[in-house]
Formats: structure tokens, C-alpha cells, sequence
């Protein structure tokens, strides 16, 4: 099958080997796998502070680029929400385009979610050994259901064992914006959610969005945890789960 790879703006800026660790997942799954090179943001954060105009541009521009493939897959929750839940709301007012991206909706999937109900891997390439806990992202859980799927596949690897923590279902408090505007709560949100990671005494804390990871980690980082690794679900999963820049 012919997959399209939206990489996302933020893996591509922060951490691109959570788009190669993608790559490997889906070869590895029997994917044909290509990666527009002018893809760009799934406009996401101007939607949500009411830049509707902007977001018109890129659900078009994503349309254009990514409409040919048998799928399209993604390694965030949050960006395989816009695009599946959010854009047809986008193109409301052009019934043509409305029908061409909820169609291609359909087809765009988040990563653990395709691995599980579509390509469906006999292996899982990664080799982490130990204990890990799992961070659910809100768009993931709330807008594709994403909870199951991950766990799934992290227990096909031998040698890890998943310590759920408290509350592994509650925010972040990154949510974009959201930690700009309202930065004492989300601190505080996000506090929370390293102390639960904390008590579960795993070695690693995996989620699917890249966003959220980045959020813990800095707190983790500032609160003097410098051991717990933070991991996307790609890398877990994909074996490039290295320490790297």
C-alpha cells in the first residue's frame, strides 16, 4: 500500500528522528512509504486562535499533496485530529473540496491507530528493555480514540513492562496556546503529571504527541529528573529510541 507521510511541522523542527522512526515502523509493516517534500503545518494553532483564513490555505495545500495515496499517516494525535475531525469544518463552504477531504479523512490516520487496525506488523523492530508509562495526548484519546492502540503494541516487546500512571488520561498542560496564555496553570498541570510519572518509578515516559513530550520533558528537566528518558511511541517502537540532540 502507497502511504503518504505527514511528517508535522514540530517533528521536523525538534526532533526529526520521530520521522524516520515512522519510516522504519511502516517499511517494516510492508508500507511503500514517501514523504512530500512541501508539506508544512496542518494549521492547527491558527485554527484554533481563529485564523480560519490560513487554515483554509493549508487544508487545501494538504488536499493537493497527500490526496493521491492509498493513506496517510501520522505521528500525532493532535495533527491527524485537525485533519480528520477539524477539516471539514474547514472547507464547509465549498461542498466539492468538503466531499474530497472527508473522504481523504478517512484515509489519515494516526500512526499507532494505522499500525493496529491496518497494517498490522507481524514484528515490532524496537529493542527498549524495562518498565515504561504511557502519557495519553488529548487530541489522540478525545477526538480518535487513541488509547488502546499504543499499549498494544508496546506489549508485543518482550522485554517492556508498562506501569500505568495516575491520571495518564489528563493534560499535559501544554494543549499549544493554551501554556502561552495561561502559563501558571499549565506549570502547575504540568507538575502534576511529572510527579505521577514519577511514582510509577519507570524509566521511560512514552506518548504520541511530540508537543506534550516536549512539555514534560522541560519540566522533568527544571523540577532535577535528568534519568527518565522521554520518548515518542515511534522511537519505542521503532528501536531509534537512542539518547541524541
Amino acid at each position: 500500500m502507497r502511504v503518504g507521510l505527514f511528517v508535522t511541522c514540530l517533528v521536523d523542527a525538534v526532533r526529526p528522528r520521530i520521522g524516520f522512526a515512522t519510516i522504519k515502523l511502516l517499511e517494516a509493516a510492508g508500507c511503500e512509504v514517501t514523504v512530500p517534500a512541501q508539506q508544512t503545518c496542518c494549521g492547527q494553532p491558527g485554527y484554533n486562535a481563529g485564523d480560519r483564513k490560513s487554515a483554509v490555505a493549508l487544508a487545501r495545500k494538504f488536499l493537493n499533496e497527500f490526496e493521491a495515496f492509498d493513506y496517510v499517516v501520522v505521528p500525532s494525535g493532535s495533527c491527524a485530529g485537525m485533519i480528520r475531525v477539524h477539516y471539514p469544518d474547514v472547507l464547509r463552504d465549498d461542498p466539492a473540496l468538503l466531499a474530497r477531504i472527508t473522504a481523504l479523512g478517512q484515509r489519515t490516520y494516526e500512526l499507532t491507530d494505522f499500525l493496529t487496525h491496518i497494517a498490522m506488523p507481524e514484528n515490532i523492530p524496537g529493542k527498549f528493555k524495562g518498565t515504561l508509562t504511557y502519557h495519553d495526548s488529548c487530541s489522540g484519546l478525545r477526538e480518535l480514540n487513541i488509547y488502546n492502540q499504543p499499549r498494544v503494541l508496546l506489549a508485543n516487546m518482550a522485554d517492556v513492562k508498562i506501569s500505568e500512571m495516575v491520571e495518564s488520561t489528563t493534560c499535559c498542560g501544554f494543549g499549544g496556546t493554551f501554556s502561552v496564555k495561561y502559563g501558571e496553570l499549565s506549570t502547575r498541570m504540568a507538575d502534576n503529571k511529572c510527579r505521577h510519572i514519577t511514582d510509577t518509578h519507570a524509566s521511560a515516559i512514552v506518548g504520541g504527541d511530540l508537543g506534550c513530550l516536549l512539555n514534560i520533558e522541560g519540566r522533568l528537566r527544571r523540577n532535577g529528573d535528568h534519568t527518565t528518558r522521554v520518548l515518542h511511541i515511534a522511537e519505542a517502537l521503532s528501536g531509534l529510541d537512542e539518547e541524541a540532540p
